[in-house]
């Protein structure tokens, strides 16, 4: 099946996902899997308004079993002499202190029972002042093991009762505490305290409400002093023809927004405060192109509508080929992600994603999900592999739409086969007119292509499939010129294309 591929939309969904990504509205692209270069990815949709999500609470432990009758003491035996000692030298203990010993414990006299270094306890000498004959058996031994036990922890506490002695000088307080605890805890500008701290209040949670009352949470943050705030269409969608929009600052204070113009194929969205605040604090834009992976980045956003979330991670690729859409055929959003493994989930959608110096590179848009998973199912949540528009694409989009309202696309004009299994992005050979499948007068057809090729290459980097193609274009700007490699019965060709124009979604 074929849809036109002039840098917009097709009206096929995309080839991308092999579980179609999921836009705001929760349904997703249908479509063929692409080659391996192209992730599933899902649409971060925005989330259900704060408070109303379904949490699930933690089983307290249950009631410990009483505990059982405490079987009795075993009696405590008479210390044994002290190493190097003579049984002889244990009758007269020295006073406490003179040997720096704590006196021996005092044992209770039971009836019989054997004992180490002495008699029975209560019991009395032989006539010939022998000991009693002990009992033979295993009631000997466990005597004795037992009583060995308990003289081993009478000299345990013993030592116990000196050591502490020793330390505290007598005084009997055993608390210690630290010493130079710093009276106030200092962050560096540059850590990620530091930064998140100083992005936070330029982050704004979006409220999109349609006039059925259907609607979510998404974010957003400041563009420029004038009360811009940039985020992703996909949030703004459903409020975007008589819906209502908020935005909330991470001080609490909300005000009423508006949308000032949509790109759909971007998945890019301006809106402007109605009153915006004085002293609005534009976040820095760094440059995407100088981004490379290993890079640091902070995420910001309300995940599940839990405004004001920071998470952090790297930047784990770039030139990320990504279709989304919203399942309805000539819907559909493409870019060339930065991918990374910050912890971003739906309500993060239009969020920042924020360099190791605090500046914007990329808008936070889709994840790759593993499946509708949570407490009984509903939206599937990070895996670690989200997506990002990269920032300077997302400045183009944006400025267009300030001035104009309307976003404009660079296009080849040709009309490419989602469902190609070529490596590569076929231009389709059915499905219309040969005019209407490549626009003789169009960027594509003037470099003389034709349907039937099939587009290896665009900029230098290969090209696996139609959604990478049309990723690729619209990195650039109407006019450019850009090399296209394309193979003709195998062989393949190298032409200069320069880049036409499209105002408007289709």
């Amino acid at each position: 099946m074929s849809t036109e591929n002039e840098g917009t939309a097709a009206p096929t969904p995309p080839a991308a996902p092999s579980a179609p990504p999921a836009p705001a509205s929760e349904t997703q692209a249908a479509g063929q899997a692409p080659a391996a270069a192209e992730p599933v990815t899902q649409q971060l949709p925005h989330t259900a308004a704060p408070g109303t999500e379904p949490t699930q609470q933690i089983p307290h432990d249950p009631e410990p079993p009483a505990a059982a009758p405490a079987a009795p003491v075993a009696p405590a035996a008479a210390p044994a002499p002290a190493y190097g000692q003579s049984p002889a030298a244990t009758q007269a203990p020295a006073a406490h202190g003179a040997e720096g010993w704590p006196p021996p414990p005092t044992m209770p006299a039971y009836g019989a029972g054997g004992g180490h270094g002495g008699g029975a306890w209560g019991a009395p000498l032989g006539a010939d002042g022998a000991l009693p004959a002990k009992p033979k058996g295993k009631g000997g031994l466990i005597a004795a093991v037992l009583v060995a036990a308990l003289l081993a922890g009478g000299i345990g506490g013993g030592v116990g009762y000196w050591a502490a002695d020793r330390s505290n000088g007598g005084a009997g307080s055993t608390t210690i505490s630290a010493g130079n605890t710093p009276k106030e805890l200092k962050r560096d500008a540059g850590s990620i305290a530091g930064l998140a701290a100083g992005a936070l209040p330029s982050v704004v949670t979006i409220e999109a409400s349609a006039g059925d009352g259907e609607g979510g949470t998404g974010t957003g943050f400041v563009y420029d002093q004038q009360g811009h705030i940039l985020t992703n269409n996909h949030v703004v969608a459903s409020a975007a023809n008589g819906g209502k929009l908020t935005a909330t600052f991470s001080d609490g204070k909300k005000y009423d927004a508006e949308v000032v113009g949509r790109a759909q194929g971007y998945d890019v969205a301006v809106l402007k405060l109605k009153n915006p605040p004085a002293g609005l604090k534009p976040l820095p834009l760094g440059d995407s192109e100088k981004v490379a992976v290993g890079d640091s980045t902070i995420a910001i956003g309300a995940p599940f509508g839990l405004s004001n979330t920071v998470t952090t991670g790297i930047v784990s690729a770039k030139n990320r080929p990504v279709a989304s859409g919203d399942g309805s055929g000539g819907k559909n959003s493409y870019m060339s992600a930065l991918q990374t493994d910050a912890s971003i989930n739906p309500g993060n959608s239009g969020g920042p994603l924020l360099d190791g110096r605090g500046a914007v590179i990329g808008i936070n848009s889709a994840i790759q999900s593993a499946g509708n998973g949570g407490f009984g199912g509903g939206q599937a949540g990070s895996i670690g592999l989200g997506f990002a528009i990269p920032i300077n694409q997302a400045k183009n989009v944006a400025e267009s739409l300030i001035k104009t309202g309307k976003p404009v696309y660079p296009v080849i004009s040709v009309s490419v086969d989602l469902q190609s299994k070529a490596e590569g992005a076929k231009i389709s050979e059915q499905g219309a007119a040969a005019n209407d499948l490549v626009d003789p007068n169009g960027p594509a057809g003037k470099a003389g292509l034709k349907p039937g090729d099939i587009i290896t290459e665009f900029g230098g980097k290969p090209v696996d499939s139609g959604p990478t193609l049309i990723s690729m274009i619209w990195t650039y700007q109407p006019g450019d010129t850009v090399k296209l490699t394309y193979l003709r019965g195998g062989k393949p060709s190298t032409v200069d294309i320069t880049l036409g124009s499209r105002v408007g979604d289709k």
